[in-house]
């Protein structure tokens, strides 16, 4: 081993210990204890030599030091401001930068163009932010290429959600419409310190957006899905009818898109949906 991995591989160790440094609750802090882990996830973003990673919330730097010993460049966006300050101690700051930030207020494109190339990302998601996280990363698509996450695992559930699912909803189509997600492994909690009292799972997503070849707008088709999905437990034509779609049109354009009037949107594939919202665009 050479001399920069030996130092690297020694440093997560040489961070504070959860006894040393109290977790923060309102930060949703479990931190990642399980090596094997941390050494799947990064395997999971592929060939990195070449490549600059952001880390959401790096914590007490698990993941990061796998990540130092393999990416071209690190940045972890880390909130809270005594876990910021262990990692810059103990990163070299040529391999890895520490950013003490929200990472809603994180700017992927500012960093992709530094990076002069799209990102890939690695995390242990916050279980309060997640649903925002998740949202940020979709409107940043463009600066983003590969994500490989953990997130509780019912909210992976959500996202990996196939059309006709008790688990498909709003988060799942909006999140597959930025690209596929696949489900890797799910952790215990057992795997975390302090141990969680749910399990968590681990995704990756490859952000491709469809808008495109489906022929939709992105924002229009999008407010779209937000008021067809509205009402889980309403029918696909009652959402469109509380969206302000005219009553007399609604069947019609339903079923000229091949839409049961009866079903709901989620039962229908996204590829319906797309030819739906373009019927009622052009009416």
């Amino acid at each position: 081993m050479d001399q920069r991995k030996a130092r690297i591989t020694h440093v997560a160790a040489r961070l504070p210990s959860e006894q040393q440094m109290r977790t923060k609750p309102k930060l949703g802090q479990n931190f990642l204890v399980d090596a094997k882990a941390a050494h799947r996830i990064v395997e999971a973003l592929g060939e990195i030599a070449g490549h600059t990673v952001v880390e959401i919330g790096p914590g007490r730097g698990a993941i990061t030091g796998s990540l130092a010993t393999r990416a071209r460049h690190v940045i972890a966006v880390e909130l809270d401001r005594e876990l910021a300050a262990g990692l810059r101690d103990h990163f070299d700051p040529a391999r890895v930068t520490v950013v003490e930030q929200d990472v809603l207020r994180f700017d992927f494109a500012a960093a992709a163009a530094q990076a002069r190339e799209r990102l890939r990302l690695a995390g242990n998601l916050p279980y309060a932010i997640t649903s925002p996280i998740l949202l940020k990363l979709a409107a940043s698509h463009a600066a983003l290429e590969l994500a490989v996450l953990m997130v509780q695992r019912e909210v992976a559930d959500r996202v990996i959600a196939a059309p006709g699912t008790r688990d498909y909803g709003l988060l799942s189509v909006t999140m597959q419409m930025y690209g596929s997600v696949e489900r890797l492994f799910t952790l215990p909690p057992s795997a975390f310190s302090p141990p969680p009292k749910v399990h968590s799972t681990v995704f990756r997503w490859r952000f491709a957006p469809r808008f495109a070849d489906l022929g939709v707008a992105e924002a229009a088709f999008l407010r779209f899905l937000r008021q067809i999905f509205a009402q889980k437990r309403k029918t696909l034509a009652n959402n469109l009818r509380a969206a302000g779609v005219a009553p007399e049109a609604v069947n019609g354009t339903l079923t000229t898109a091949g839409i049961d009037p009866r079903a709901r949107a989620e039962a229908v594939p996204v590829e319906a949906l797309a030819v739906l919202w373009r019927k009622l665009e052009t009416r």
